[in-house]
């Protein structure tokens, strides 16, 4: 009887937890009912890669290396979005910028295309900001690349929020309906607000952005951030062009904002970065990766939380969408029509194999002579004086240019091979007064004195500015310090004092054709004070720049002449051939092609420039310009103690005798 009494009670305790323990709302349905879940799939620096790179290794139907291409990620997105549709979970798309400004296809925004935007309006895009490449060609011809896609109506699907843009009245920018602030509702009811900034170090790298201007980044910030909570939204969404460290710096000044789509700095984020309950992502560039952020918004807390990020990589696996790979292939028709055109049928198509190397020839290290650097120079210098007709002494290119290595097919059906698409994209930015793709060569004549002046100011500005300043050269050869191109820098204005004095020496290089650094009765001394004329070569970016390190500081004083000694515009200076302008990614392909043939007869790239050595530009560490002074009053210091002592010495000696 008691063990019935037992059994019953123990039957009742058990039904009672069992009641309980059912209705006690688990952690997930109670997340359910207090956070919206919502996805933000983002890309950054796409620099017109509308297909797969390397494409000399891209296979449409084998296991490839090559990453990237609109097809693919348009497969990505696609098929990201109909997993999310499953729960009716909200997914958003944007770019924090620098979709143009890479390979050849952005050369057809000259021939009135936009492929790019184009097909990123095609993909569902909610929104884009506007990157520093996005003014290679301008900012009239940025208007009317927008306009060809449809702008400003095309803000109603694909919002361009740049908020420090601030361009110039009656400027055609300014009827693209640029946004300051972008606000959108998901279909969960959650309510996203956008903005999106032109980063300092950005702004600098583009020159051709005037009249444009960009306004100072922190107060656009807290402007955008407060104009957002005024209008209520929920999440706080940045998606700029700044960098990974200005955007951090950005996260310590400016409360609010929860999540930082960064571009500008080619740097994958394969974990986020959380600065100030900031979080900042980044895919890297040229499409290889997509990235992935799952979030949740708290209701009743007003919290984001990360759920999950992730970059995926846009690699085979990924397949590509048949409707997007036929647009891509529309957009490589123009590309070759407008190619052959360009060089009067000499290239004809962005897969032509033109060079094999057995090698990859590489770009860095990073404030160094390197072996892209010397035979981009080397072509530069050679087809140059092949079409003038007139020896030309030396070639300068800047590291910025210069977009990455020259890397040749890694797979059994592409092995050693380097395509006209994989080189010109390395050396193709900007275009000239002819408004066609591609920055021209300029021939200027410079006295020997100023050409030295050129070396001290690529010392100076790299030491100044970074990598993208570093100046690539051919047909000389220079010792130099580059810690002593500036002296001092000044206390609390950070105001360097430049030395001219990093030049230990210079030689010019007398022989023909590629330069060989082995032999020294190759060269002679490029001397201080030579009156003599030299024939230079550079690209037009840079001969614009040149003079005007002069204006700054009148020892740097470089004018450009012709082969008279006469000065000259730089306008004036432009290398034509057959009535067109010379380009320097024409030059570099030219050189390529006429590479030395193999056994095979293909023209392939020699063993010299598989390294730098022996090395054109020579790094010899010397003491300090600073430390001269100090050394020398030292030295008088010591003879002064010394001659005293000898002084004393003899007095005291003639006191005893």
């Amino acid at each position: 009887m008691v063990s019935k009494k037992i059994f019953s009670l123990f039957t009742i305790i058990l039904l009672l937890v069992s009641f309980t323990i059912t209705f006690i709302p688990s952690q997930n349905l109670y997340a359910q009912n207090t956070e919206l879940y919502f996805t933000i799939l983002h890309t950054n620096d796409e620099h017109s890669a509308l297909i797969p790179s390397p494409l000399v290794d891209y296979h449409p139907h084998l296991d490839n290396p090559s990453l990237g291409g609109f097809a693919r990620l348009a497969s990505a997105v696609k098929s990201i979005r109909e997993e999310k549709a499953k729960t009716k979970e909200p997914v958003l798309l944007v770019s924090a910028g620098d979709y143009i400004g890479g390979s050849p296809y952005s050369w057809l925004i000259l021939d009135n295309k936009a492929p790019e935007i184009s097909l990123m309006i095609e993909l569902g895009y909610d929104v884009i900001t506007i990157g520093n490449h996005e003014y290679d060609y301008g900012p009239d011809i940025l208007a009317q690349y927008f306009k060809l896609a449809g702008y400003p109506e095309s803000q109603n699907s694909t919002a361009i929020v740049a908020t420090n843009t601030l361009p110039p009245s009656g400027h055609p920018l300014n009827d693209i309906g640029i946004k300051d602030v972008h606000i959108k509702t998901l279909e969960n009811g959650l309510k996203v607000g956008f903005f999106g900034l032109m980063g300092v170090e950005a702004d600098e790298v583009a020159p051709l952005a005037k009249p444009v201007e960009f306004t100072d980044q922190i107060e656009a910030a807290k402007k955008a951030v407060e104009k957002l909570k005024g209008a209520g939204v929920d999440v706080i969404i940045a998606v700029n062009h700044t960098g990974v460290e200005e955007d951090k710096f950005l996260a310590t000044q400016v409360d609010g904002i929860d999540i930082i789509i960064t571009g500008h700095c080619h740097t994958p984020l394969y974990q986020p970065v959380k600065v100030n309950n900031t979080l900042i992502f980044s895919t890297g560039a040229y499409l290889n990766y997509l990235g992935k952020v799952e979030v949740a918004y708290n209701t009743q807390r007003g919290e984001v939380r990360l759920r999950n990020s992730s970059l995926i990589p846009l690699n085979h696996q990924i397949g590509e969408d048949p409707y997007i790979l036929s647009k891509v292939a529309e957009y490589t028709a123009y590309l070759n029509s407008y190619i052959s055109n360009l060089t009067e049928q000499r290239f004809t198509d962005i897969a032509e194999v033109v060079v094999y190397s057995d090698f990859p020839l590489n770009n860095k290290p990073e404030l160094r002579e390197s072996p892209f650097g010397n035979f981009i120079t080397d072509a530069m210098r050679i087809i140059s004086s092949e079409v003038t007709g007139e020896r030309v002494d030396f070639a300068f290119q800047a590291n910025g240019v210069i977009r990455g290595a020259l890397v040749p097919g890694s797979m059994p059906y592409s092995k050693g091979q380097i395509t006209f698409y994989d080189l010109a994209t390395l050396v193709g930015l900007g275009s000239g007064l002819d408004g066609e793709a591609g920055y021209p060569i300029v021939s200027v004549y410079l006295t020997g004195e100023e050409v030295r002046r050129v070396l001290e100011v690529g010392a100076l500005l790299q030491q100044l500015m970074g990598d993208i300043y570093f100046l690539q050269m051919s047909g000389l050869r220079m010792v130099y310090n580059p810690k002593r191109s500036v002296i001092a820098t000044i206390p609390f204005i950070n105001l360097p004092i430049p030395s001219t004095r990093a030049v230990l020496s210079a030689e010019k290089y007398i022989g023909e054709g590629v330069q060989n650094n082995k032999d020294d009765s190759y060269f002679v001394p490029l001397n201080k004070g030579d009156e003599r004329l030299y024939h230079v070569v550079t690209d037009y970016y840079i001969a614009q720049f040149l003079p005007l390190a002069g204006k700054m500081l009148p020892s740097l004083e470089i004018i450009l002449k012709d082969k008279n000694g006469n000065p000259v515009e730089v306008d004036d200076t432009i290398i034509y051939r057959n009535g067109k302008e010379l380009k320097v990614w024409e030059a570099v392909v030219e050189y390529a092609k006429n590479q030395p043939k193999d056994s095979q007869g293909n023209p392939r790239i020699p063993e010299y420039y598989n390294t730098t050595e022996p090395q054109r530009l020579i790094v010899k560490w010397t003491i300090p310009l600073i430390l001269w002074p100090i050394l020398f009053i030292a030295i008088m210091i010591g003879i002064i103690i010394t001659l005293v002592k000898k002084i004393k010495a003899r007095r005291k000696l003639a006191k005893i005798s």
